[in-house]
């Protein structure tokens, strides 16, 4: 919620979803890419939750049935490519602009996904510090209405959204650098 206030957008009534293509997913410890191409590369830490059984149309109810656990996402995006569209796909999709992991904690080992700290370091200084409480939208919600136009897979991770202090939001702006270290953590 917070995020949409530092980014000068109204909280959105539907959930916003965009696609990431599937050569930006690295590893955790992998180095992002910084592109020639954008001059404002930012980071957002996300939580995020993978799908364990295809569905369609799930409702709410039934929605946490189709989660097989969770893991950490950093969504970095390229602002200017991103901006100068309505599609935000390209933006987010350059090699290696969504490291994933190191690990998805399954459901059961987590009693409140939305009651979680998330937390994002560059270089050791904490430049988001928030918690999953703070979702526009909660898991079911967004199960429920992704499913509701195109199903889901065993294996999709969605990404739930990130928390203030991202660089966009930051005044000066805050872009990322050659050699800096980023660390997200929930």
């Amino acid at each position: 919620l917070r995020h949409a206030v530092e980014s000068n957008m109204a909280v959105p009534k539907f959930p916003v979803v965009f696609i990431k293509l599937s050569s930006s997913v690295v590893g955790t410890g992998h180095p992002i890419v910084l592109p020639r191409l954008s001059t404002e590369p930012d980071y957002e830490a996300e939580f995020g939750f993978v799908i364990g059984k295809a569905g369609f149309q799930i409702p709410a109810a039934e929605a946490m049935d189709y989660v097989l656990g969770y893991t950490i996402v950093n969504d970095v995006s390229a602002r200017d490519i991103q901006l100068s569209t309505s599609q935000w796909n390209l933006g987010k999709s350059f090699p290696t602009f969504t490291p994933i992991g190191p690990a998805i904690t399954t459901a059961d080992e987590v009693p409140d996904p939305h009651n979680l700290n998330i937390a994002l370091t560059i270089n050791g200084e904490t430049l988001q510090n928030s918690n999953t409480s703070d979702l526009i939208f909660k898991i079911p919600a967004l199960i429920e209405y992704i499913s509701s136009i195109t199903p889901l897979e065993a294996g999709d991770i969605v990404s739930t959204g990130t928390p203030e202090g991202v660089g966009l939001g930051r005044t000066p702006k805050r872009w990322l650098k050659p050699g800096e270290e980023v660390v997200v953590i929930i």
